[in-house]
């Protein structure tokens, strides 16, 4: 038995409680799950994608979708993986993690696919992953960050593509200090997420000499953001940092421009931003400081056959949310080609510490201790109008182990 046999022995012992029959937990230690053995020629290679198509985060999630149509026609278009056609199935998890459950239960259950993917909410991921563990399935998150995910509620079964929100707030937020200042005030979404987004941009702000002078948490899926922009306006704050997304974040970029906050030399930004800033909801050119995931301006080959494929299918330029879904499920199929089969326990083999092309210009890799995609993070300044491609100028990329954090750090250890 090799290396990661042994290891992974254990923990697919500890994973499913015991509960497998010596015979079954052989198999899936050497790759030869029920489902692998079973699967006809021909038979497709299912993925479900769980997305919050009816929640706060809907403003980009069908993009989710896109990315990932993209990539499974490159690979339909030559024969598919390991002869067999891939197909996505989607469900939406309304940012609720009793949804989301339900959702990916039916998949593995009923649908029978072969790995899951997904997810913008941290709850709903927190859930989701929990599952994947005791049903031995392959769980990507595409769209949440929370810092748990490949911390202390870390398991084999989970890849996180999404930088956490650590890697985001040290990336980003030496650079609202020096554009407006250090004194922040935060409005911040009564979520996990929100929580989380606050506490990394609280411990980023420690290293800039940053004065956190309030913060005021509006509920989910808030509308009217004026009450909480004008108590932080009182408190003559150089920057408003909003732990915010979706059309959360939508509402309060409306609210300051209205406020005409940026003519009292009020900045915005905050750890995450996306395309919903941009001159499709007509914002002014003073739109913030902010962490990205992606940008359509990165000039590499691979991101330039994305932009293309995108625009050829969809019609639209790719969004951050788009390359998500096309780059994680291009991991997906590629590792299943590399491990020859759709078994979990191969799949995180050929997961694990293998460097791909991540579309950007530094290194990608899942670090093999916590299943964390280790990648570029760029900061980019939010205008209006459009700057070739998409919304930003990009004041900086950030080399993904430069802000990662050691694996002592992280509190999982696979």
């Amino acid at each position: 038995m090799t290396e990661f046999s042994r290891r992974r022995f254990l923990q697919l012992t500890a994973a499913t409680s015991g509960t497998l029959v010596f015979g079954d937990l052989i198999d899936q230690v050497l790759g030869l799950t029920g489902k692998s053995r079973t699967a006809a020629a021909g038979e497709p290679i299912k993925i479900g994608i769980l997305d919050p198509l009816s929640s706060p985060y809907n403003t980009s999630s069908i993009h989710d979708i896109h990315g990932a149509n993209v990539a499974v026609d490159l690979f339909n278009k030559n024969g598919g993986v390991l002869g067999r056609p891939v197909v996505i199935l989607e469900a939406d998890d309304a940012s609720n993690p009793d949804t989301a459950v339900k959702a990916a239960m039916k998949f593995i259950k009923e649908d029978r696919v072969d790995v899951l993917m997904g997810t913008f909410n941290g709850d709903c991921a927190l859930a989701v992953s929990t599952l994947a563990q005791e049903e031995n399935t392959l769980f990507m998150v595409t769209g949440a960050y929370l810092p748990e995910l490949t911390g202390v509620a870390c398991n084999a079964h989970t890849f996180v593509f999404m930088p956490s929100a650590h890697m985001m707030a040290q990336a980003v937020a030496p650079h609202i200090a020096k554009a407006y200042g250090t004194r922040w005030y935060m409005i911040t979404a009564a979520t996990v997420d929100g929580k989380a987004a606050a506490q990394a941009m609280l411990d980023a702000g420690n290293s800039q000499d940053v004065a956190c002078i309030g913060e005021t948490v509006t509920p989910f899926g808030a509308n009217d953001f004026a009450p909480a922009l004008t108590e932080a306006r009182a408190k003559n704050p150089t920057a408003i940092i909003l732990n915010l997304y979706g059309w959360d974040l939508v509402h309060a970029l409306k609210a300051c421009t209205k406020l005409g906050l940026a003519n009292e030399k009020i900045g915005v930004g905050g750890m995450i931003a996306g395309e919903q800033i941009g001159r499709p909801l007509g914002y002014a050119n003073n739109a913030g400081i902010w962490g990205l995931i992606w940008d359509p301006k990165i000039n590499t080959d691979g991101s330039r056959r994305f932009i293309q494929g995108v625009i050829d299918k969809y019609n639209h330029t790719p969004t951050s949310r788009c390359y998500l879904g096309y780059a994680a499920m291009m991991q997906i199929l590629e590792a299943m080609q590399r491990a020859g089969s759709t078994d979990t326990a191969g799949l995180i083999n050929a997961l694990e510490g293998h460097e791909f092309d991540g579309l950007k210009v530094g290194k990608s890799f899942f670090r093999a201790s916590d299943h964390q995609h280790v990648q570029d993070v760029l900061v980019g300044e939010a205008f209006g109008k459009e700057l070739g491609l998409g919304h930003y100028k990009i004041l900086a990329t950030v080399a993904g182990e430069s802000i990662l954090g050691s694996r002592e750090e992280s509190g999982c250890h696979l």
